[in-house]
């Protein structure tokens, strides 16, 4: 549904959603199109790569920014987040993944890096949603079977504002409908 309770019809924009494309190339186009789902959510915004939890900016991409800022509203109020990047990677989770799928860390093991570049951010979350061990399913099938719905619960403790849980915002009902247009369009782009 859009934003105005109606459904949208094909090749038409959810909503206000910014279909920004990804800086990866290539990849299943099914979870290309989860990946532009879960950052219209979570940083709807024409340059989501260099965006901080509560809309500023930082430059230095060489690693996540870290910054630790209020959060003004929701179950977490007065607390901070470090949340930045296209899929608002606190620093501990993106540490975290980066450990495991960041394609090309610097650094010798305890002093590793991971470029917090736009297609790092890509790849880290590419590969991590590709990973069937590391949500216990085959997130893929999942979507290729047309259980969005599904998927997006699973992925809800990860990133809140999809929905069914503590951060459901005005976005997450039209969540399905956003993936089937980031899916139609990434299946073009791939000439399916």
């Amino acid at each position: 549904m859009g934003w105005d309770g109606s459904l949208p019809q094909s090749g038409e924009p959810v909503g206000s959603v910014t279909p920004i494309p990804l800086r990866m190339k290539g990849g299943d186009p099914y979870i290309r199109a989860l990946m532009r789902t879960i950052s219209a959510s979570e940083s709807n915004d024409p340059r989501p790569y260099s965006l901080i939890y509560g809309g500023d900016r930082f430059e230095d991409f060489s690693q996540h920014p870290d910054r630790c800022v209020p959060i003004v509203a929701g179950p977490n109020l007065g607390d901070c987040t470090t949340a930045a990047g296209r899929y608002q990677f606190i620093t501990s989770t993106w540490l975290e993944q980066a450990q495991t799928y960041h394609p090309n860390p610097s650094g010798l093991w305890r002093w590793r890096s991971y470029s917090f570049e736009p297609e790092y951010q890509d790849a880290v979350v590419y590969a991590w949603l590709s990973d069937p061990q590391a949500w216990g399913v085959d997130l893929a099938q999942l979507l290729r079977d047309g259980a969005i719905e599904e998927v997006l619960y699973i992925l809800s403790p990860t990133w809140t504002s999809l929905g069914y849980g503590i951060e459901t915002n005005s976005m997450s009902a039209s969540l399905p409908y956003i993936y089937e247009e980031m899916l139609r369009e990434e299946l073009a782009i791939a000439g399916n």
